[in-house]
């Protein structure tokens, strides 16, 4: 177990919360993060809205940096790895390519609905995904079978926390323990979020460094 994680067991399966916004399976080396949302930067100045690049840079660079640390056999997008086909610049997309030959590892894309339309060299994609007792999709699927966890990404979960004078919001890790769904935290720089359901375990990402159980 990594320093500054937290672990979630679903049968044989152990599910490591990082603080990194990404999920790590140490039974079967697969990590995986989901909407990332590369581009979002330019098809908001697409739009007229003056949204910086440099999201997309920090965005490769953390992925380049994650995968070094843990050293996953394959690294799983649960969606939404771009942000619209329109928006896919050439260097863009030369930058993602270089990044997967540089990672030298399996990766693989659950095709999320801003994915649609968009293709890139060297990633296989999928509309959901079995691994052991789990199964990926991008937004939550059906109940599939009692034993299988849904894990999931789409809905960018937050929790807010205050006190009498100040309201904090954290990207969060989240358990639908009733329907065996677990979403995960939007890994983009750019994106929103929506605030969880009361019924669910959540677990806060604080800081770069520390999750805690809420």
């Amino acid at each position: 177990m990594y320093k500054n994680s937290s672990i979630l067991h679903w049968g044989k399966s152990s599910l490591e919360m990082l603080p990194t916004r990404a999920l790590l399976l140490p039974q079967t080396s697969e990590l995986l993060i989901c909407d990332i949302h590369l581009g979002k930067g330019e098809y908001f100045q697409q739009n007229g809205i003056p949204l910086t690049n440099n999201a997309d840079e920090q965005n490769l660079l953390r992925i380049k940096n994650i995968v070094k640390k843990y050293s996953p056999k394959k690294l799983i997008i649960l969606g939404d790895l771009f942000h619209s086909k329109y928006s896919i610049s050439e260097s863009l997309k030369y930058k993602l390519e270089l990044l997967i030959e540089t990672l030298n590892i399996k990766i693989e894309l659950i095709v999320g609905n801003h994915d649609i339309g968009c293709k890139v060299k060297n990633i296989r994609s999928f509309n959901f995904k079995r691994s052991n007792n789990l199964i990926f999709s991008h937004a939550p699927l059906d109940k599939y079978e009692e034993n299988i966890l849904n894990i999931c990404g789409h809905y960018h979960p937050k929790i807010y926390l205050k006190n009498a004078r100040d309201k904090l919001s954290f990207r969060c890790f989240a358990l639908d323990e009733k329907e065996h769904v677990f979403y995960l935290p939007a890994f983009g720089d750019l994106t929103g979020g929506y605030p969880c359901k009361n019924s669910f375990k959540k677990w806060a990402i604080i800081s770069d460094k520390r999750i805690v159980q809420i």
